[in-house]
C-alpha cells in the first residue's frame, strides 16, 4: 500500500511538471524561436565555423545543386576519394583518416607510420585501472561505463585541467588509442560479472590497426578476416566525423567553450551521443527488422512488406512511434554518401558469411527501396528520403558478432576523433562561452504565503 502510494505521488508530481513546463507550440513561430535550432526547412541554424568537415544535401557544380547526390568532405576533401585512396592500396584507413582530420594534412608514409606507432604506444590503461575501475559495477549500459571510465581517468592525470592546445592533443590522442579497450573491455566484465559467461582480457599489439584490435580484443580466438577487419573499419571511417552541426559534436564545442576539461567534455558528448536520437539509432533499425521478420510470412514478397513498414508509419507495428529508423537524415535528401559507400562493403561482408546473410541483405536492400516510397506517400515532406547508414551499420555489427551493447560505442570509438578535432578548433578560435537567449513566456505572478495556498 505504502509503495502504491508513493507512485500515485509520484505520478502526480510528474503530471504537475508536465503542466507547468508545457509551451505553447504556436509560440516558436510568433517569436520566429528555431526550434531544435533549425529552420521551417529542418536546416541547422547557423552557429560556428569549422574547416574540420562538411556535409551538403547535395554536390554543387558551377554552382548548381546536383541532386541526389549528397556531399561529405574531411578537411575539404571528398569523402568518396579519401576512401577510394586507401581502399585501393587494400589498406585500413581510420589511421589516415583521424591523421588528416587532427592535423588538416593527409600523412605520408613515414608520417603515417609514425602516427600509427604513436596510437599503438597509448593504447594502455593505468595499472589496475581494468581491475578497480572497469570490472567494478559493471553495466550493460557500455555508454555509461566508458563515460564513468573517462571521467576516472581524470584522476591519473596530473594535468588534466590543463586546456592548453598541446595537453589537450595528448589527452586526445590518448582517448582516441584506449576507446575500444574500455569499450570492450567494459562488455567483458558486464558479459561475465552479470550474464555468467567466461571473461577473456585479450592486449592489444602494435603491429594493428584500431579496426584489427577491435575484432582482436572482442573474439576468443582473436581470428578475423580481411572483409570483416575492412568493413568495420569502413564503419569507423564513415562515422568518424559528420560536420560541426551533429548533436554530439555541438555538445563538445558547448562545454569546451566553458573552459572545462577534456575529460569532462569526452563524457558530455557521450551523454549526447548515446540518445535514440543520436547514436543509437542503428539498434532501433536492428529491432524493427526483426520484429518485421517475426510479423511477415513471406520476406520476399513486397507487398507484404510495403504493408508492414506502412503499419509502422501509422503507429500501428513496432513501437508505435510512426517511424521507420535508418530512413531520412537532417541534412541529406534523396542520398547519404556514408551510406552509398557503405553498401557496398555490407554486400561483400554478406557474401563472405554465406547465404543467410546474403538473404538478410536482400531484404534490407529491399527496405531500403521501398521504405522511401511509402514515406513520400504517406507524409508531407519537403525533401527527399533515403536510408542513413544507420540503417546499415547494426547489420554489419551483428554480422560480426559484435553483441548489440557494443553497437553505440562502435560510433563512440569512431567519433571520438571528430570530437577531438572540433574541441581543439574551438579551444584555438572561441574566446567567449557560448550563451543562446531563451525568451520567457510565462505570465507574471504574484508570491502567495504559504498559510494561503
Amino acid at each position: 500500500m505504502e509503495r502504491l502510494e508513493k507512485k500515485e505521488k509520484m505520478a502526480y508530481l510528474a503530471s504537475q511538471c508536465e503542466k507547468y513546463n508545457l509551451i505553447d507550440v504556436n509560440l516558436y513561430s510568433e517569436y520566429d524561436v528555431k526550434r531544435g535550432l533549425r529552420d521551417l526547412n529542418g536546416t541547422g541554424v547557423l552557429a560556428g565555423l569549422t574547416t574540420i568537415s562538411t556535409i551538403y544535401p547535395e554536390k554543387i557544380i558551377a554552382g548548381k545543386p546536383i541532386e541526389a547526390c549528397g556531399e561529405l568532405r574531411y578537411r575539404g576533401i571528398d569523402i568518396n576519394e579519401l576512401v577510394a585512396g586507401f581502399v585501393n592500396e587494400k589498406r585500413c584507413g581510420f589511421e589516415e583518416v583521424a591523421y588528416l582530420l587532427l592535423f588538416g594534412e593527409l600523412p605520408n608514409k613515414t608520417d603515417l607510420a609514425a602516427f600509427h606507432c604513436l596510437l599503438a604506444e597509448k593504447r594502455t590503461l593505468p595499472t589496475n585501472f581494468v581491475r578497480d575501475v572497469i570490472m567494478k559495477a559493471p553495466s550493460s549500459d557500455i555508454m555509461n561505463s566508458l563515460s564513468r571510465s573517462i571521467l576516472t581517468l581524470a584522476s591519473y592525470d596530473p594535468q588534466a585541467d590543463d586546456i592548453s592546445i598541446e595537453n589537450v592533443l595528448e589527452q586526445s590522442l590518448m582517448l582516441i588509442s584506449v576507446f575500444p579497450l574500455l569499450a570492450i573491455y567494459g562488455y567483458h566484465a558486464y558479459n561475465h560479472y552479470n550474464q555468467g559467461e567466461s571473461m577473456y582480457i585479450h592486449r592489444p599489439t602494435e603491429e594493428l590497426s584500431t579496426a584489427e584490435t577491435i575484432l582482436t580484443m572482442l573474439r576468443p580466438t582473436k581470428e578475423y578476416s580481411f572483409q570483416e577487419a575492412q568493413t568495420l573499419d569502413m564503419a569507423l571511417v564513415l562515422h568518424m566525423e559528420h560536420g560541426g552541426g551533429n548533436n554530439s559534436t555541438f555538445t563538445t564545442r558547448v562545454v569546451t567553450s566553458s573552459g572545462t576539461d577534456t575529460y569532462s567534455t569526452i563524457a558530455a558528448a557521450l551523454g549526447s551521443l548515446k540518445g535514440p536520437k543520436h547514436g543509437g539509432a542503428n539498434i532501433k533499425v536492428t529491432e524493427m527488422m526483426g520484429d518485421l521478420k517475426r510479423n511477415v510470412a513471406d520476406l520476399t514478397d513486397e507487398q507484404a512488406i510495403r504493408s508492414y513498414l506502412e503499419a509502422v508509419l501509422d503507429k500501428e507495428a513496432f513501437d508505435r512511434k510512426g517511424l521507420i529508423y535508418g530512413m531520412g537524415h537532417a541534412v541529406y535528401s534523396d542520398n547519404d554518401p556514408r551510406a552509398a559507400i557503405f553498401k557496398n562493403y555490407v554486400a561483400k561482408l554478406a557474401q563472405e558469411k554465406g547465404s543467410e546473410a546474403w538473404q538478410e541483405y536482400q531484404l534490407y536492400t529491399m527496405v531500403e527501396r521501398i521504405a522511401p516510397q511509402v514515406i513520400n506517400e504517406k507524409r508531407k515532406i519537403y525533401k527527399g528520403v533515403s536510408a542513413n547508414i544507420d540503417f546499415f551499420s547494426g547489420f554489419v555489427y551483428n554480422m560480426l558478432d559484435l553483441p548489440e551493447e557494443l553497437y553505440t560505442p562502435m560510433f563512440a570509438i569512431a567519433r571520438i576523433v571528430g570530437w577531438s578535432a572540433h574541441r581543439i578548433e574551438e579551444l584555438v578560435n572561441a574566446q567567449k562561452i557560448m550563451r543562446p537567449a531563451y525568451k520567457e513566456v510565462s505570465s507574471d505572478r504574484e508570491y502567495i504565503d504559504i498559510e494561503s495556498r
